[in-house]
Order: structure tokens, then C-alpha cells, then sequence
């Protein structure tokens, strides 16, 4: 991006090209308890290292507008955003069954965790039962998809976020019980009720233990909820995993279309937090549902003509699917049946239209020490209580042990000089929130700060804010999709909707970068010592070389190979355009022969810019200093240079 930036400045605009640091969070604290610094140092010393690489580079940042998350005149804003959300009900405190990362002790979104594991440490999850800050992103789920119709994000992009919010519609529909409670599903199938035969729960739904006195078999039960706790949901919701469940002996469920009782099960593939925890099970249209009562013996009934139910599911939900043992529904096609059951369920009050997301609120808590403070207190008499906004920022208090505790509570819940205090409402004796934010509080809304970093009145005026928004240009890692583009969206449109800020989106056009691997295409790591250090790569072969190299490594767009050899190349390259100067005239003018590649290399170059493609642009401008030198004797290249030798043009 430092090529567009300048680039854009040479075409006269003004280019605000801002650095900033987004230092607090787990990686610097993990570091922090191993190596026994305090992560305040760690991160000073990181952010000045950081900062000498940077300049070392020759990166056009502008060093005036400098943000640091942990800078407490920072992070004041960070937590006037989050009173704003929690005085607007978008915040708020629950308890309910989040992923616990065994090694970091500390509650992770579901973004966090990646194939069942702590995407920070690679530790085991598991799932546990806390208190937890929530933010209500799922509000603005619908604003989230809609609104990206009107920016220029690549498609890959809009893909991931729409597939992670997860919009479908279907209808929610009430199973009674034989104990006289309500069970509530939702589903995109509502047509296949006739063929529901069996119900499942999330191991975590309520009832299970609601009903524990009523159940014959409860140690088998007890002990499958206790098993499926150390699973992700990530584990838990893969197609291809075998299906684990134990049926409920002593409750059944009552078909609200038919009158009949079925079992139910509780099962690990079922989410207590997609839907409602619950689902109705037609094991004769979903391939899990069929996989499942197979191996545990249930009932499957066709509901849908057109498939052999004996060998599989039919999944089909088309025009070519027909409806059969299902009542009022038989004859209409899979299309014109969805529609009738909902009016149907509608009108007898089982149930009712439903559209539902796939996105769960953002856990927002995270109980340990390196993270900017909630600034809140708990008083007896008047729960929660905002802090006013004349006392922030809250700071982050010193402390001199900062790992985190055994019973998993934050290291400042032992601060109790700090937790007790008084409470802002009644002035009664209260307590502080321990908890701190997680590591995307301050980088959802950085953006914001390089326009006015250094007001003490706002997060930003009303005139930068107006001046330099939206972000023209974001460009970002993919693995960022699901997190900080969709975290940073959701917080720009709530200060959209205070008044805060004039756009509803925070980016006006949204690219993505490849990963650079190490040689033989595996990921850069320390403990792999395979890290390439730009100190040493400039060192020995200057700033510029590093500079060349990394834009020319290949497609932008795609993971590419780090290689030394090549590394050798465009330092040759660049001494080959160094030794130009010696064989070219005084002449101002172009010459007549090198006209063509000149004016062709311009266009190329341009327009490889604009898009991205930098290794085709270097390529193209080293045919034309190749050409140049093919104009001169070899006698007078010898003579004016040493590096005479051609660089092969090729692009990765």
C-alpha cells in the first residue's frame, strides 16, 4: 500500500497514510508470563523495534499520527464506545456456555477458535459455563449483508462475511412434551414436519438438567453433557464425525402436525447457541438426520417423493421433490409446501415465520490482565453502573503478578483496593469489573483515530471525521474477514447511528494480501526458525532490495514462497539500474529507439498499480532496462558497470 499511497500523492492527492499499534490482547501477554516481562515493556520494546524496522524500510507513514491501543488517552475513547453500547442495551452481561482456551485461561469468540483450537496458542478448547460482557452485533446482522452492496470489497470478501453472519429463513415451530414443557426449533424445512420422527438437544440445553429428576437413565446422560464439553464447535458441527448421542429415557416429544410421541436425544452435533438449541429431526431429508437414526434405530419416514430412503437421505428440495404422508401437503412440490406450512403453523398458533443468523453476539470479556478496563461498577442496590464519562480513562492499574488466576477470574479480581470502590448512582459501596476487553476492542475502531489523533475532546472532530471518511482504501489479510472487518463494521454503524460518524461503512473498497511462507511452503514460526528478519535481508542487500523483492515475490492476491535466491535477483536487478546512469547521454530527450518500450512500460506500470499486480509491473520495467541495454555495445556495459548481467523478467 505504501507504492498506492505514494502513487497518489504524485498525482496530487492528499494521502493521509497512517501506522498505528494494536498491542494489547494475548500474544503480548502469553509472551509476557514466559519470559516474566511485563507486558507494559514488552510492549514498548516492541513497538520501538516495530518502529525502527518500519522507518528502516523507508515506509512514507505518517509518524505524526501514531496510535497506540495501550496508551490510556487511546483507550479513554475505546471505553467511551462502550459505554455508548451499553447505555443503548447493546451491551450486556449473561451467562451462558463460551470456549474456554485451557492454556490462555481466558474466554475466545467463536472467530477465535480455528479447527477446535486456540487460534492464538494452538491449545485445546473446551466448552465452559461463565459470566460473560456480550456486545449485540446479531442487531445489525441484516445491516452487515445489506450494506455490502455498496461497497467495493472483492467478492471473495463478501463471500466470507455473508457466509459467516449466515442469514437463512425458515419457521419456529413448538413441540410439546409428556412433562408439559414447550420445546421450540426452528427450521428451513418446515414443510418435512410430517416426517419429523425424533428430537435432538444440545447436551447444554436447559432441560436436560430441568428434567434430570424425570430421566431413568440420568449418569448416562450426566456423563455424555460432561464429554461433550471438552469438544469445539467447531468438532461438534463437522459433517463427516460420528454421530454420539444418548436418548432421554423418561420424556417424549409430541408432533405438533400428527399428534404423535417421539423420542428425544441429546447430541453433540446440535449448538446450543445456532437456533434455539434444538432441532426436529426428519431423518429421511438431511443426511445427518438419516446417519443418526440409522445407528440408533429411529423411524424414517418419506415425506418427499423422489429419492430411495433406504440407502440415504433425499435432500432435494426443488420442484422435482414431491410431498407424500404429509396430510394437507400431499401433491405440492418441496417450493409451493414450505409457504402452506408456514401458514398453516401460523394460523393454529404451533408456530410462526422466522428469519434466523447464523452470527452469535460478540463475547466481549476476557478474563485476564493486558486489555483496556470496562469501565463499570456493580453496586447492590443498582446493578450495573456506567462510570461517568468526566473519569475516564479508567487505567489499566500496575500490577506485579499478571498471570492468570486458577479459578479463572482476572488477575485484577485480587486487586481489591481497585475493585472496591464506590458506586457513581447511590455512592454506596460497589465493585469494579474485573474482566477486561478482548484484543479487537481498540482495532475496531483505529481507523477513526488517524484522522484526529491527538484530541482530547472526541474520538475524532466532525470536520477530519468529514474530511478523510470513509477509509478510501483498506487493504488486509483474509483472516481478518470474520474478524476485525466484520467487528470494525459493526462498531462504525453503531457510531453512524449516534451521530459519531457520516458514512454507515467504515471502508469504501476492501482488498487482501497473500501470505508470505517460508521455504518449502510452510508458515513462518520462531519455533520452526524459519523467520525471515528484514534487518539482516537489508543489511546485506539494502532497504530498496527488500523493498523490490517483496512486491515481486509474486501474485499479491496469493500465498507466496519466500526465497534467498531470488532475494539475489533484485539486487542485481537494482545495480543493473544503477549502472544506467553510467551509459546513458546528457541528453534530456528520449531517443527515438527507446521510445516505444518507454511509453509501453508507463501504461503497464500504471495500471499494474491500480491493481494490485506489482510483480507484473516490476517485470514489465525489467524488460525495458533490459532493452536499454541491449541499445548499448557490450564494450561500453563492460566498461561503465559491472552489473552487465540480464535479469531474466519473468513474474511468479
Amino acid at each position: 500500500m505504501d507504492i498506492i499511497a505514494r502513487k497518489s500523492a504524485c498525482r496530487g492527492y492528499n494521502v493521509l497514510f497512517p501506522i498505528g499499534f494494536d498491542a494489547f490482547g494475548l500474544p503480548t501477554e502469553n509472551y509476557a508470563i514466559k519470559n516474566h516481562i511485563h507486558p507494559a515493556v514488552v510492549t514498548e520494546r516492541n513497538i520501538a523495534n516495530f518502529t525502527n524496522q518500519l522507518k528502516m524500510l523507508g515506509f512514507g507513514f505518517d509518524w505524526d499520527r501514531v496510535v497506540d491501543t495501550t496508551d490510556p488517552k487511546y483507550y479513554k475513547w475505546t471505553q467511551w464506545i462502550f459505554l455508548q453500547l451499553f447505555k443503548k442495551g447493546l451491551a450486556y452481561k449473561t451467562t451462558m456456555p463460551v470456549n474456554w482456551c485451557t492454556s490462555c485461561k481466558c474466554v475466545l469468540a467463536n472467530e477465535e477458535v480455528v479447527n477446535g483450537v486456540c487460534e492464538r496458542c494452538g491449545s485445546e478448547v473446551i466448552r465452559k459455563e461463565k459470566s460473560q460482557w456480550m456486545l449485540a452485533i446479531t442487531k445489525y446482522a441484516q445491516r452487515l449483508i445489506d450494506d455490502l452492496d455498496g461497497v467495493d470489497y472483492i467478492e471473495r470478501v463478501k463471500i466470507q462475511q455473508r457466509n459467516w453472519i449466515g442469514r437463512s429463513t425458515g419457521a419456529e415451530v413448538t413441540f410439546k412434551t409428556t412433562c408439559g414443557d414447550d420445546i421450540v426449533v426452528y427450521t428451513t424445512r418446515p414443510d418435512t414436519l410430517f416426517g419429523a420422527t425424533y428430537m435432538v438437544l444440545a447436551p447444554e440445553h436447559k432441560y436436560v438438567k430441568a428434567w434430570q429428576d424425570k430421566l431413568t437413565n440420568w449418569d448416562e446422560v450426566s456423563a455424555y453433557v460432561e464429554e461433550a464439553a471438552h469438544k469445539s464447535d467447531f468438532e461438534r458441527s463437522e459433517l463427516d464425525k460420528e454421530k454420539t448421542g444418548v436418548k432421554l429415557e423418561g420424556v417424549r416429544a409430541i408432533n405438533p402436525v400428527n399428534g404423535k410421541e417421539i423420542p428425544i436425544f441429546i447430541s453433540d452435533y446440535v449448538l446450543v447457541t445456532y437456533g434455539t438449541g434444538a432441532i426436529m429431526a426428519v431423518p429421511a431429508h438431511d443426511d445427518r438426520d438419516w446417519e443418526f437414526a440409522k445407528k440408533f434405530g429411529c423411524e424414517i419416514v418419506e415425506v418427499v417423493k423422489g429419492g430411495d430412503i433406504e440407502k440415504g437421505a433425499f435432500t432435494l428440495k426443488d420442484d422435482t421433490g414431491i410431498m407424500v404422508n404429509s396430510g394437507f401437503l400431499d401433491g405440492l412440490t418441496v417450493k409451493e409446501a414450505i409457504p402452506v406450512m408456514k401458514k398453516w403453523l401460523t394460523e393454529q398458533g404451533l408456530g410462526h415465520e422466522k428469519v434466523n443468523y447464523k452470527l452469535r453476539d460478540w463475547v466481549f470479556s476476557r478474563q485476564r490482565y493486558w486489555g483496556e478496563p470496562i469501565p463499570l461498577v456493580n453496586c447492590p442496590k443498582c446493578g450495573w453502573v456506567p462510570l461517568p464519562e468526566s473519569e475516564l480513562p479508567l487505567v489499566l492499574p500496575k500490577v506485579d503478578s499478571y498471570e492468570p488466576t486458577d479459578d479463572g477470574e482476572s488477575p485484577l479480581s485480587k486487586m481489591t483496593d481497585w475493585v472496591n470502590t464506590t458506586c457513581p448512582c447511590c455512592g454506596g459501596p460497589a465493585k469494579r469489573e474485573t474482566d477486561t476487553m478482548p484484543q479487537w476492542a481498540g482495532s475496531s475502531w483505529y481507523f477513526l483515530r488517524y484522522m484526529d489523533p491527538h484530541n482530547d475532546d472526541a474520538l475524532v472532530s466532525k470536520e477530519a471525521e468529514d474530511y478523510w471518511g470513509p477509509v478510501d482504501w483498506y487493504n488486509g489479510g483474509m483472516e481478518h474477514t470474520t474478524l476485525h472487518l466484520l467487528y470494525s463494521r459493526f462498531w462504525h454503524k453503531f457510531l453512524y447511528d449516534i451521530g459519531v460518524v457520516h458514512t454507515p461503512e467504515p471502508y469504501a473498497k476492501r482488498t487482501s494480501h497473500g501470505m508470505i511462507l517460508g521455504e518449502g511452503g510452510i508458515k513462518m514460526s520462531k519455533s520452526r526458525g524459519n523467520v525471515v528478519n528484514p534487518n539482516d535481508i537489508v543489511d546485506q542487500y539494502g532497504a530498496d532490495t527488500m523493498r523490490m523483492y517483496i512486491m515481486f515475490i509474486g501474485d499479491f492476491e496469493k500465498a507466496v514462497i519466500w526465497s534467498n535466491e531470488a532475494v539475489k535477483g533484485c539486487k542485481r536487478f537494482l545495480d543493473r539500474c544503477w549502472g544506467l546512469m553510467d551509459i546513458a547521454s546528457d541528453d534530456t530527450a528520449i531517443s527515438a529507439k527507446n521510445e516505444a518500450i518507454i511509453h509501453k512500460t508507463i501504461k503497464k506500470v500504471t495500471e499494474d498499480i491500480d491493481q494490485l499486480k506489482m510483480n507484473t509491473a516490476i517485470a514489465a520495467m525489467m524488460t525495458m532496462v533490459n532493452e536499454f541495454y541491449s541499445t548499448v555495445s557490450p564494450r561500453a556495459i563492460w566498461a561503465a558497470s559491472p552489473a552487465a548481467q540480464p535479469v531474466r523478467a519473468a513474474h511468479r
